[in-house]
């Protein structure tokens, strides 16, 4: 299974961007899939995720209110919409997926799998 992301790009502060991640098969139907980022010289961390069975969404607290993560189930897709940029959202973000939903969602060691990244900066 592949997850290519796209849509990243330079947006300034107060800014909007949405990022996409394809998956190349429907493995996460019972499943989990989501975004991580990580800055410059910071670790990776959980930003948002979505479960395809119920839509059920998880926000980390530092962009709950901003971001909105969603999915279009018949194109094995997610989007994460980001509204209010801010400087320190500047990352690469990762789409991440697991077939089965983990209760530690917010943990990078419990998925499967790791889209390449795409770069989201934020200028000041």
């Amino acid at each position: 299974v592949q997850l290519q992301a796209s849509g990243g790009g330079l947006v300034q502060t107060g800014g909007s961007l949405r990022i996409s991640c394809v998956a190349s098969e429907r493995t996460f139907s019972s499943g989990f899939m989501g975004w991580f980022r990580q800055a410059p010289g910071k670790e990776r961390e959980f930003v948002a995720g979505i479960r395809w069975t119920n839509g059920a969404t998880r926000y980390s607290e530092s962009v709950k209110g901003r971001f909105t993560v969603s999915r279009e189930n018949a194109k094995n897709t997610i989007y994460l919409q980001m509204n209010s940029l801010k400087p320190e959202d500047t990352a690469v973000y990762y789409c991440v997926g697991r077939s089965i939903y983990h209760v530690l969602y917010h943990s990078a060691d419990v998925y499967d799998y790791w889209g390449q990244g795409t770069q989201v900066t934020v200028s000041s």
